[in-house]
């Protein structure tokens, strides 16, 4: 059941920042859209911070597994990481824009959040430099990438699908509808 509550308050809490935006959090609008006292919420996360904590561990939990089921599937993280969301992650890049302006918001406040998001970074980081066996390349693919997601947070224009492709594959070689790129082998 505890953690049913604990899944509950956090749709609220995504709700809320998909509806409202940052200005509409606050523990007792959380506990009011979930259907729990503010107590069964302090329960769960003891503050603001610690519920934006849980938001973003769902949002990693979320990433890492589209990550594993790319890993799966044998293709290349760093093409894939190069790609813009696909459209089913719509709700995640709204997650991430809504976090993102909290944050911006709080001056600093929310130091916990940042760790969690860097946590979540790190983690491509480490599969890019072991796919592509050159830090520096892993870091240009990780800037690159980074660039197209955070375009699609501030709702820039998708960039052009051929010259986005020729870009990819300028960067990692071959051929860019491939899984392939130096260094690494298809299954």
């Amino acid at each position: 059941m505890a953690e049913g509550t604990r899944d509950r308050i956090l749709d609220a809490l995504e709700a809320l920042l998909l509806e409202d935006g940052a200005p509409g959090i606050t523990l007792e609008a959380v506990a009011a859209r979930a259907e729990v006292s503010k107590g069964g919420l302090l329960y769960h996360f003891p503050g603001k911070e610690q519920l934006l904590v849980g938001a973003v561990e769902r949002l990693g939990e979320r990433v890492a597994a589209q990550l594993d089921t790319a890993i799966a599937n044998g293709e290349s993280i760093a093409r894939w990481y190069l790609e813009p969301a696909d459209t089913e992650s719509d709700t995640d890049v709204a997650m991430t824009r809504s976090i993102l302006a909290v944050m911006r918001s709080a001056d600093g406040a929310y130091d916990e959040v940042q760790r969690h998001l860097v946590r979540i970074m790190r983690r491509y980081d480490a599969h890019l430099v072991a796919e592509l066996g050159d830090p520096v390349k892993a870091e240009i693919v990780r800037l690159m990438g980074d660039g197209v997601y955070l375009g699609q947070i501030i709702g820039m224009p998708a960039p052009d699908p051929e010259l986005h492709r020729q870009a990819i594959e300028r960067l990692l070689g071959g051929d860019a509808s491939s899984g392939e790129t130096p260094g690494s082998s298809s299954p």
